[in-house]
């Protein structure tokens, strides 16, 4: 809808001002997730016909109403839900989740609260989740789930640490891969091309092999790939019907997988390999985060291949403080030192061999091959000429007990 500049300087919607301060579409789901819950749990519509856009306009006009109405029904919600936390029914953490979107609602329109004061008696919330790192086996099963996707997603996130968002950004002409050689020793991925949060991020060989079958799947199909094609898409229908109707789940009409979805398919691969269960009475979290785990993955592996941990936290799109100003390091000097955990981050050590394998010419292969079998050849008959100096020893060890044997009886036999 087009917007003249008649209308600006009218009042926004409370919805809308609320909306506006929130950039990623993870954190605003979340965010509206949680606004709803707070209405519903103050009952601010009490017969549930309000969108969510009224209701704000409802509350907002409310609050600017009547006084202290505002300050009284944040109080009491803020009580409801730290005896909810005595009960062992949510944690601090989750409270504080609640503040920070009410304290941005009430931020975007103008509506005056004393959070220091209201927020003095809030229990303390951990600054860490309750969650560990996804075991090798555990990433191997989910690579197992049948879906040709699933490969390059996981291997993906796990070798370049890109937070489940950066999926709504990422084009194939965004990933390179690195050569040197004639090997493939590692890509470069542009992670939230084109947007501020911007940064530059590697994947190992086994994660871009991944990656180039997968599109080399799709173009085998009859998908025009270019630099502009999405990395992730929706699956399409690979029987031809010519009776078919419009251009919905078809190769050559690609539809960029978001984020969401890849989350789901990630949790249905988990429950479909029997991984994630249901959760035991008591129990409100998962052993590890299906997108986040890969994190915490990356992250681990990288501190024990021995690289630096500030190199690691900018791999990670993480800031580093005021060595956001003065730390420089060049991409080949990030990219040498990402190198030291590529066998860290490798899921399958095959996988990294094929890699190598098939960019090199097929003569640079037989005659590796050949050195190969001539090594083996080598340590065989180096072996043998051991085991037949062990057994010649052996014999001499024997004989030499045989003379020993035979002096005791002699003189055993004289006495």
């Amino acid at each position: 809808m087009s917007v003249s500049y008649l209308d600006v300087g009218r009042e926004s919607e409370p919805y809308d001002l609320f909306i506006f301060a929130i950039n990623a579409d993870q954190t605003k789901e979340k965010y509206i997730g949680r606004l709803k819950k707070f209405f519903e749990i103050i009952e601010i519509d009490q017969e549930k016909k309000l969108t969510i856009q009224e209701t704000c306009k409802v509350f907002t006009h409310k609050a600017r109403t009547e006084s202290g109405w505002l300050t009284n029904v944040i109080i009491w919600f803020l009580q409801y839900q730290k005896n909810r936390i005595s009960r062992d029914e949510i944690t601090g953490s989750t409270l504080r989740n609640y503040v920070k979107v009410l304290k941005l609602f009430c931020e975007m329109n103008d509506l005056l609260v004393p959070w220091k004061k209201l927020t003095r008696g809030l229990p303390k919330a951990k600054n860490y989740a309750d969650d560990r790192v996804p075991r090798i086996d555990e990433i191997q099963k989910i690579l197992e789930y049948p879906d040709w996707r699933m490969k390059a997603i996981v291997c993906t996130m796990a070798s370049s640490d890109i937070r489940l968002g950066a999926w709504d950004f990422l084009l194939w002409e965004h990933i390179t891969r690195v050569i040197r050689g004639n090997k493939v020793i590692a890509a470069k991925i542009v992670v939230y091309a084109g947007d501020e949060e911007q940064y530059v991020s590697f994947l190992t060989p086994e994660a871009f092999l991944e990656l180039q079958r997968w599109m080399d799947f799709r173009k085998n199909s009859g998908e025009r790939i270019t630099g502009k094609s999405w990395v992730m898409r929706d699956l399409w229908n690979t029987r031809l019907c010519s009776r078919r109707r419009g251009t919905a789940g078809l190769v050559n009409n690609p539809v960029r997988l978001k984020s969401s979805g890849i989350k789901r398919l990630m949790e249905d691969a988990l429950w479909s390999q029997g991984i994630r269960k249901r959760l035991s009475p008591g129990k409100r979290r998962h052993e590890f985060q299906v997108d986040h785990g890969y994190r915490k993955w990356f992250k681990t592996q990288c501190e024990l291949s021995g690289m630096r941990s500030i190199n690691i936290e900018i791999l990670m799109g993480h800031s580093i403080g005021i060595s956001d100003s003065y730390y420089r390091i060049t991409e080949s000097e990030l990219l040498n030192d990402y190198l030291k955990a590529v066998n860290f981050l490798t899921i399958n050590e095959s996988t990294l061999l094929r890699t190598q394998l098939s960019l090199r010419p097929k003569e640079m292969v037989h005659k590796e091959l050949e050195e190969k079998n001539m090594e083996l050849q080598q340590i065989k008959e180096h072996d043998q000429m051991n085991m037949d100096a062990i057994a010649a020893l052996s014999d001499q060890v024997q004989l030499m007990r045989e003379i020993e044997m035979l002096k005791k009886n002699r003189i055993t036999t004289r006495l």
